[in-house]
């Protein structure tokens, strides 16, 4: 079953992508009779897995399915969908070499056989990585973990619509991975109209907690949104990041704050990935977004707020989601309390800070940063899970 709907200026939270919010459901029902039919299918990977989620809940409205030839070219070379729409980075589904579909549906299947959904075959076409890395990533160097998941995937790709079982996740994040539809149900029942959105791949620590309460004073609500998708070696695994959320829960309104979880890959991609990110938060029906120092950076690829100046150089009539930009968070000592390099006079010195490095040293050795940095219940957590992983 597909949906969509329209939505009207007078509903709660922000209009979807596009205008409309596209669902692509395939139900239990249908998937049955497709699994009877033994259609021919492809192998997703876990990104890919991930991607058809999304684009089956409507969190990539307006799009209904993998990209074709056309709409590839004008996202890589434009950032935008050839009807002018503003998309920013590619959604592709890879075919391997020498493998050939026949006929006009292909099933779609996990690495463990699963049927996952049916996708109609429009296209197949040659995919110019090396523009594709270079031109969204900014870099075809095959270190940065975006770029070197686009130059491994298959050079060809399929495209066509999609529909797809959406199934509750298994595990500690599964009672979280709301679709669109479900969060802008829960705004309207607390009569939130202005919702922020805040994406996270990493655990909160009292820079990300500032941000988000600064944010707040201006919003009825806040969703705080983290992304459980695939991620890089070495990210902290989203079951363990779930319950340090849950732990700085306590430190919000209870009827102010939703922890809900992004089922979808992360890209690594920069300045690219927050516009990706403000456009799925507002398909969730958030209507601002926190764009906070080198958002969905990784390394030294992009400059400290080169993600900032990209997201408001675009039309606010084409992003419909007001960004809210923000200054790197610390704790200054001279201040008394979180500050950023605005609001701050104090020298670099009074401020509490630490980098990622010294923090993984710390919580593996299982000390605790200091109060200032992370709240001790985060903290803690995160200990347990570096020793449970050592032994």
């Amino acid at each position: 079953m597909t949906t969509s709907e329209r939505w009207s200026t007078d509903q709660a939270g922000s209009i979807p992508h596009g205008g409309t919010l596209i669902e692509r459901r395939l139900e239990a029902d249908e998937a049955e009779e497709l699994a009877a039919r033994r259609l021919p299918s492809l192998t997703l990977t876990p990104a890919e897995t991930a991607d058809l989620r999304a684009l089956a809940t409507g969190a990539y409205s307006p799009l209904d399915g993998f990209m074709n030839a056309k709409e590839h070219q004008s996202v890589v070379e434009g950032m935008r969908l050839p009807d002018g729409t503003l998309w920013p980075i590619p959604v592709c589904l890879g075919l391997a070499d020498g493998e050939e579909l026949h006929g006009e549906q292909v099933a779609l299947r996990s690495e463990r056989g699963d049927l996952l959904g049916v996708l109609d075959v429009e296209d197949v076409f040659e995919r110019d990585r090396a523009a594709e890395a270079e031109l969204v990533y900014g870099t075809v160097d095959a270190d940065h973990p975006g770029v070197a998941r686009v130059l491994s995937s298959p050079q060809r790709a399929v495209s066509g619509p999609v529909r797809a079982v959406v199934e509750p996740l298994d595990g500690p994040v599964g009672r979280y991975a709301l679709t669109p539809a479900e969060t802008r149900a829960a705004f309207a029942e607390r009569d939130w109209n202005t919702i922020v959105g805040f994406q996270t791949r990493n655990p909160v620590h009292r820079a990300h907690e500032y941000l988000m309460k600064c944010a707040l004073e201006n919003c009825d609500g806040l969703l705080l949104h983290p992304l459980v998708g695939p991620t890089k070696e070495g990210d902290v695994p989203a079951e363990v990041r779930m319950r340090a959320y849950d732990a700085i829960l306590e430190y919000f309104p209870g009827d102010r704050v939703m922890l809900a979880a992004l089922v979808a890959p992360m890209r690594y991609a920069g300045p690219r990935e927050a516009v990706l990110h403000a456009l799925v938060r507002k398909n969730y029906g958030c209507t601002h977004f926190i764009v906070g120092r080198d958002h969905a950076g990784v390394g030294s690829y992009y400059g400290t707020f080169e993600a900032q100046r990209l997201i408001s150089s675009l039309p606010s009539e084409d992003l419909g989601i007001t960004p809210l930009r923000f200054d790197n968070a610390f704790f200054c000592r001279r201040c008394g309390g979180m500050a950023t390099g605005k609001t701050c006079p104090h020298p670099a010195t009074e401020h509490v800070t630490l980098s990622g490095t010294q923090v993984r040293a710390k919580l593996s050795a299982g000390e605790l940063p200091p109060p200032e940095f992370s709240r001790p219940e985060v903290a803690e957590i995160l200990i347990a899970a570096y020793r449970e992983q050592a032994s």
